[in-house]
């Protein structure tokens, strides 16, 4: 990984270069860009295959050492346990992986920007998205591929799942196939299921457009907003911003045949959109942003024109999520609005909306605290916390002998609240804390906790311990 990143600093170097006279030494914003993609192809492509091929692993969490544990382990002690679930099913969560276990599943049908490449092809993304729950939040994860287009036949093999899992991640199910999935697993599941592509994007762009909309002091049932792409993802957002308060006569969602309105010709009743269809006489992208306080792209690269962004309102909301490319590139939508407020899906401009700032956490808690669903409350209390994490300097504990203060913390450099930072950065370690506490929160204040008796004092200590464990074995 280091010679990689130097090999990259130096074609950096090179295309920044102001030597005129050494014309041959020089690259284009186009070579560079060629050559960054052959390295990032050729370094991922070793990256998976170097020592034991993969991300993942199992290992035993008890001493095996001798035959006097592996007769606890297995045969003829592992029969206790055995016998006390099945005489109370809450000892699962006592003697079992149960509690800390989470199920990454997909059929492979609408995978990143990739489509549908079937489920084999989408292994190496659901073992990321393992690796992503145990380095972030400490909560273990199996991936599970299923090789089932079927949407009644998949949530029959999801459900069957629901004694080996604590909860389930649905990843890169095609839309409108994912929400009925979604639907019906949490209708017939006794645990959190939770299609990530939905909800995580819309936690964390709502949490964004809270903190947008206080720094620039616009009432959230006043504002116009337009969402771009209405996918799984981008019409997630559409109705999560409408429960956030914006009103309905205010969003305006955009598809590839432009504004969904009411008596468009291809809404049947079965249609999901009719849940955003609105009365308006607005029927392009163009014709919806003018006027516009805030737009979400959840689509395609450079569908934002610099004419649309400037008949938007002034200081313009810009969420620009489509990658690599996004709807609009951020510095050319700076040069054309400089009071724009921006955000991307990527992580080399500010205001990454990030889901990893939200999944782990939300199934953290969850799991803490033995949930039934992920309700929308639990969402509410994510994106509160998510969104309050850019108002305060991080802390952070000492891991050397230098002087810190009374409690044994020090400041962090942190960025401030503004333009630029709106949203945690992924790896802030606070989000750990926050959020799983806020979701254990309201599990219990709204009664999908089974577990209601929790010590919240006592449980944010224990998160504050982990979140310091996992970064001090970095």
């Amino acid at each position: 990984m280091e010679r990689f990143q130097q090999t990259e600093q130096h074609l950096q170097q090179l295309l920044e270069s102001s030597d005129k006279n050494n014309v041959s030494m020089r690259l284009s914003s186009k070579d560079w860009a060629a050559w960054r993609r052959r390295l990032t192809r050729l370094w991922a492509l070793r990256y998976h295959k170097i020592g034991r091929k993969g991300k993942l692993e199992t290992a035993p969490t008890k001493q095996m050492g001798t035959k006097e544990d592996l007769s606890v382990a297995y045969s003829p002690g592992v029969a206790e346990p055995c016998l006390s679930i099945k005489k109370d099913e809450k000892y699962v969560f006592e003697y079992t992986a149960k509690s800390h276990l989470v199920g990454v599943i997909t059929n492979g049908t609408a995978v990143l920007g990739l489509g549908n490449i079937g489920p084999l092809a989408a292994k190496p993304v659901m073992e990321g998205k393992a690796v992503l729950f145990k380095k972030f939040a400490d909560v273990d994860a199996f991936d599970i591929e299923l090789d089932e287009m079927d949407p009644d036949k998949l949530v029959n093999i999801v459900c069957a799942m629901e004694p080996t899992f604590g909860g389930i991640n649905l990843e890169d199910i095609k839309s409108p196939e994912c929400f009925y999935v979604e639907k019906e697993c949490q209708r017939r599941m006794n645990i959190p299921v939770f299609h990530d592509d939905q909800h995580g994007t819309a936690i964390i762009a709502g949490a964004g457009l809270l903190n947008a909309l206080e720094l620039l002091r616009k009432p959230i049932d006043q504002v116009k907003v337009v969402v771009c792409g209405v996918g799984a993802a981008g019409f997630t957002c559409a109705v999560y911003f409408l429960s956030l308060g914006v009103l309905p006569e205010n969003l305006l969602a955009v598809d590839a045949d432009g504004v969904i309105y009411k008596g468009r010709k291809d809404l049947t009743p079965e249609n999901y959109l009719n849940k955003v269809a609105v009365e308006t006489e607005k029927r392009t992208l163009k014709e919806a942003v003018e006027g516009a306080d805030a737009f979400l792209g959840l689509s395609a690269g450079n569908v934002l024109t610099g004419e649309m962004l400037l008949s938007m309102k002034p200081n313009p909301l810009v969420f620009a999520c489509a990658n690599p490319v996004p709807e609009i590139d951020p510095d050319y939508a700076r040069s054309v609005r400089p009071d724009v407020i921006m955000a991307t899906g990527r992580s080399d401009f500010p205001n990454q909306i990030n889901n990893v700032c939200a999944f782990p956490y939300i199934f953290r808690g969850a799991l803490d605290c033995h949930a039934r669903a992920v309700n929308e409350e639990m969402k509410f209390a994510a994106t509160k916390a998510i969104a309050g994490l850019v108002k305060y300097p991080a802390l952070r504990r000492s891991t050397s002998n230098t002087e810190v203060s009374g409690t044994g913390q020090e400041q962090d450099e942190s960025p401030v609240f503004g333009r630029d930072y709106i949203i945690p950065k992924p790896f802030d370690e606070r989000l750990l804390v926050e959020v799983a506490t806020a979701v254990v929160e309201a599990a219990i204040q709204t009664g999908v906790a089974r577990t209601t008796d929790m010590d919240l004092h006592a449980y944010r200590k224990s998160l504050e311990d982990l979140a310091f464990g996992m970064q001090r074995a970095q």
